[in-house]
């Protein structure tokens, strides 16, 4: 088994734009006020080209797909959501909060892995469970320590309990489960999705302990990654509010271990923990303040994991 991939699957977007469906519970995206859609749509594939150009030059596998004009998908960009990947072969895909980003689920994604020689043997499809109003999306909601085969949920209107648990019991992971609030007007609020407040690394893991804010909860989090011997580096929620927890370890050439990370969140780390987090692998990062802006998700949403075999 193994944390990091050398593959990554990313959708280049044709039609970006803030999503009206997912600002209700997602109070990381802002609207762009005086800007054109087009403008903003030509920003995001801009700050997209660069991403994939950056994460090739460091040895990364790269597939791109570009989206189909065919449906209204303004979050396309963030396949991880829908689609995870495993070393078993298996492919789960997952229930959708918002309606239109339910369009995104497409098998030419997954045909065009299959003719690069990845294999495919099993889709678990949780899809139904949006008939029922119950969500998980993907590796936004779920985080996963494959090595060590347990799964960090942070619970939410995205992220259902009982799904996730079906999920931990089909690809055989130990759930571990909480809630982690933001400050939202003055209240609490449970954060969207896991890999905003949380990144797993082979040897360390970065995590807003402040989000969690039962104390059971957080001691119970904290205990299982130190059982698992991982260094952990604790952001605050205003880095949380920079991206800095959405961030992915890859593979690079020669399997050499990057930190992949957006230049917002790159600029929200301290000294200290930048030294920290470059004793585990070299860090890149790349600017997608549009993306960020608008989608309200960053540099670890846009990339799907490819854990896949190979013929």
């Amino acid at each position: 088994m193994q944390q990091a991939t050398n593959t990554i699957l990313m959708i280049r977007p044709i039609n970006f734009r803030m999503n009206e469906q997912t600002a209700v519970n997602n109070y990381y995206q802002k609207v762009l006020d005086n800007i054109l859609p087009e403008t903003v749509n030509a920003k995001a594939q801009k700050e997209f080209d660069t991403y994939v150009e950056k994460l090739r030059a460091i040895g990364v596998h790269v597939i791109v797909v570009n989206d189909t004009p065919e449906f209204d998908t303004p979050d396309s960009i963030f396949p991880n959501n829908w689609v995870s990947f495993h070393e078993n072969g298996h492919v789960g895909l997952y229930p959708m909060f918002a309606e239109n980003r339910r369009l995104e689920r497409r098998e030419d994604v997954l045909l065009a892995l299959e003719e690069q020689g990845f294999v495919i043997n099993q889709i678990v499809d949780y899809t139904s469970a949006e008939d029922e109003q119950v969500f998980l999306e993907g590796t936004g909601s779920l985080l996963l320590d494959r090595v060590n085969r347990k799964a960090y949920c942070a619970l939410s209107p995205r992220a259902d309990e009982d799904l996730f648990i079906e999920f931990c019991e089909d690809f055989e992971f130990t759930p571990v489960i909480f809630t982690a609030n933001q400050t939202v007007n003055g209240a609490r609020a449970a954060i969207y999705h896991t890999n905003v407040m949380m990144c797993l690394g082979e040897t360390f893991a970065v995590i807003c302990l402040s989000s969690i804010d039962d104390k059971k909860e957080r001691k119970n989090v904290v205990n299982h990654l130190k059982a698992d011997g991982k260094a952990i580096i604790d952001i605050t929620e205003a880095q949380v509010n920079n991206f800095a927890g959405n961030m992915l370890q890859v593979k690079g050439r020669n399997d050499e271990r990057f930190l992949i990370m957006s230049a917002a969140a790159y600029k929200s780390l301290t000294p200290s923990q930048i030294k920290q987090l470059e004793t585990h692998n070299k860090m890149v990062s790349s600017s997608l303040d549009t993306i960020e802006a608008c989608g309200g998700g960053s540099a670890r949403c846009m990339m799907a994991e490819v854990f896949l075999p190979k013929e």
